[in-house]
């Protein structure tokens, strides 16, 4: 009787644990997806259609390098919307108080939701690059959106801890464009150093050695990593601070 009752109990616990997981990941969906994802998703889609349009039909000459660069946009249009607004349309919704409520919220509710937007951003980009395979020049595929989920994800890491600071997604935007804006300008001065955001590993510089190539990518990959890494935690020790929210 005693083993019946502890298998109830188990079960029990297990199924209230799934509730809770598929509540959770049901209403972090809708989250990600909600008002203007829409309008982003379908820029990013259009966007990458007319620049393979205008490449099929014109006369210019791709390389690796060059699908790199129109990969890049379409991803970070992708994950701009939702780790930028995420926390106003949480407040919108008047999730806020509720989320707050919840033991261990900020690893419980808004880890688990970037990771599901950097999950569904990956997958994204690994459709565009294969459909790029396609359309235009033979890619390593999945190294392409491997190489690409770097600056992307880095970006929606630091959108999402300017969005705990400013606390309004619109806000957040415009700073976001103007910083995106700097680290566009800065990539032509730093082109080929390990501090470009947006360096593009498929493009080594013709007066640098192989070896070093490979060693500025690594740095650079680190760095992005690390950069993306902090900011998560800086945003999410800002999450801690609920009086600001509230």
């Amino acid at each position: 009787l005693k083993q019946m009752k502890l298998n109830k109990n188990l079960t029990r616990t297990l199924i209230n644990i799934y509730d809770v997981v598929y509540k959770q990941f049901n209403y972090s969906l809708k989250i990600i997806f909600a008002n203007k994802f829409i309008y982003f998703f379908a820029a990013a889609i259009i966007f990458f259609l007319i620049v393979v349009s205008v490449n099929l039909f014109g006369n210019s000459k791709l390389d690796i390098g060059s699908i790199y660069y129109i990969l890049i946009f379409p991803g970070i249009l992708l994950v701009f919307y939702p780790a930028t607004f995420g926390i106003q349309n949480d407040d919108d919704s008047r999730m806020l108080e509720n989320i707050f409520a919840i033991p261990n919220y900020r690893f419980k509710v808004w880890l688990p939701r970037l990771i599901m937007i950097y999950v569904l951003v990956a997958v994204l980009l690994l459709l565009l690059a294969l459909f790029s395979s396609f359309a235009l020049l033979v890619v390593p595929v999945f190294e392409m959106a491997y190489q690409l989920m770097f600056p992307i994800f880095f970006l929606g890491s630091l959108a999402f801890a300017i969005s705990t600071i400013v606390k309004n997604g619109n806000g957040t935007a415009v700073i976001m464009v103007l910083i995106g804006l700097v680290f566009w300008i800065s990539a032509g001065i730093l082109q080929g150093s390990e501090w470009n955001i947006f360096l593009n590993p498929f493009d080594m510089p013709s007066d640098m050695n192989e070896v070093i190539w490979n060693s500025v990518i690594v740095k650079n990959r680190l760095y992005l990593v690390s950069g993306m890494v902090l900011t998560i935690l800086y945003g999410l020790f800002n999450l801690q601070k609920r009086e600001k929210f509230i």
